[in-house]
């Protein structure tokens, strides 16, 4: 680790020996292999070492930042020295604010799990579990990834902070295939849980199964239980909307909206939670050196804050919420507070409508009223008088975040960890009841 902390130091010298007035510097090191399944059996192992460095550099009051893999110190300050000759062609930047002095961040524990270490060395013990767990359910063939990296980052800045971390992760999905049907669950966590890993195998190919005979269902609006897969996807994009910068750029549902405006049901609850642990990206100290901690987006349905950086925060007159990224605001985790519904009473309330197990290609129509579609992918199971009937075809979710955030009328009570390409913030969530929710034909 102080190997990564002297690379940040000699950089951040050499930036200030060039020219720059700030500088802060993140060094990233990450160790990780991936299992790709085809054809229910492992088919690609591939491991990679990487250092990478994430550098942001300001002179009179003009602000530069990029990141890059390295291979030595050499190619590190040539990044600094195309930086420079950049800066004089730029305008001072309407965001500038000087970089705030470190804080004391408080290190998280469990960041690390010792048999994820091992695990980059040898995930063939995973790997076995996924194919076994799989195999216990009738399906054709089954298909996916996992992922498990061990990485360390050192950030080191001008105002003297000098901070570590070390962590590891496991990111996973499994899709598994029964005829007409399919079924997807994922994970991400910070720790090694194989039980947790068979559950993943186990609900893809339990969805598949399932919903191997499929009936059309007609567009319309539908009381629509969301899985942890989809209300992850769709929660992403609204606490993307939460970061100051999307509302400074117009691209933000709550771009009209102030801290104490509601702005979804009084059940709902979303939290920026870097300091959840068991999720990856939950870490101790921001890009700027600035201690994190959780702390509600929406809460209780109330819109309690936008996440800023030093720099979004001084344009607001707000105070920054330790969410600072390379230049702009970022997020690391979220989390949605579990509800007190078992999944059986879901249905009750529900009555009638689908459950969505996944969804895929999720696209904004308009960033400021949040009109979005989404295709449904995988498993839909029809519910009728509150039980499940049969599975349909898949169609498309096409409604507003604003009213699909007033529409939430219950929430379970058990929550899941989702992290993969179409959850790139990793979310814990549990399944979340939306009632009267727009559907179209999907026709690709």
């Amino acid at each position: 680790m102080s190997q990564l902390v002297e690379i940040g130091r000699k950089v951040k010298e050499r930036a200030l020996s060039i020219g720059f007035e700030e500088v802060a510097v993140s060094v990233s090191s990450s160790n990780s292999v991936m299992v790709k399944f085809a054809n229910s059996e492992p088919s690609v192992v591939q491991n990679w070492a990487s250092l990478e460095i994430n550098v942001y550099v300001a002179k009179n009051q003009r602000i530069l930042g990029t990141s890059a893999p390295v291979s030595s110190l050499e190619d590190a300050y040539k990044i600094l020295e195309n930086l420079y000759n950049m800066h004089s062609r730029l305008p001072p930047s309407m965001l500038y604010a000087p970089l705030p002095e470190p804080g004391k961040p408080s290190p998280l524990q469990g960041l690390v799990d010792k048999k994820l270490v091992e695990a980059v060395s040898d995930p063939s013990g995973i790997s076995e579990a996924v194919v076994e767990a799989v195999n216990r359910y009738k399906i054709d063939y089954f298909a996916g990834m996992l992922q498990v990296s061990h990485d360390k980052k050192a950030l080191v800045t001008s105002k003297s902070a000098e901070l570590q971390e070390e962590s590891t992760y496991i990111k996973m999905y499994i899709r598994a295939f029964a005829g007409e049907g399919s079924g997807q669950w994922s994970l991400g966590s910070r720790r090694l849980d194989i039980r947790r890993i068979e559950e993943v195998a186990e609900t893809a190919a339990d969805f598949a199964y399932r919903s191997r005979a499929q009936e059309d269902v007609p567009p319309g609006r539908y009381n629509i239980l969301l899985s942890p897969m989809v209300a992850g996807n769709l929660l992403n994009y609204v606490a993307e909307m939460a970061l100051a910068h999307s509302v400074l750029m117009g691209s933000s549902i709550f771009m009209n909206k102030q801290p104490g405006d509601r702005v979804a049901s009084e059940v709902f609850t979303l939290e920026d939670a870097p300091n959840l642990v068991e999720l990856p990206g939950s870490t101790s100290f921001d890009d700027e050196g600035v201690p994190t901690y959780n702390k509600p987006i929406i809460e209780k349905g109330v819109l309690k804050t936008l996440l800023h950086n030093t720099k979004t925060a001084t344009k607001f007159g707000a105070k920054t919420t330790g969410n600072a990224g390379l230049v702009f605001p970022r997020l690391w985790a979220l989390n949605v507070p579990r509800g007190d519904y078992k999944f059986e009473e879901l249905l009750e309330e529900m009555k009638n409508g689908l459950i969505v197990t996944n969804n895929w290609y999720t696209r904004l129509q308009n960033y400021v009223e949040g009109t979005f579609s989404t295709i449904t992918r995988d498993a839909i199971f029809i519910v009728k008088d509150g039980e499940i009937a049969g599975a349909a075809r898949k169609l498309r979710i096409a409604d507003s975040f604003p009213r699909l955030l007033q529409n939430i009328v219950a929430l379970g009570d058990t929550p899941y960890d989702m992290y993969w390409w179409e959850v790139d913030v990793p979310t814990r969530t549990p399944y979340l009841l939306v009632k009267d929710l727009g559907t179209s034909k999907h026709t690709a």
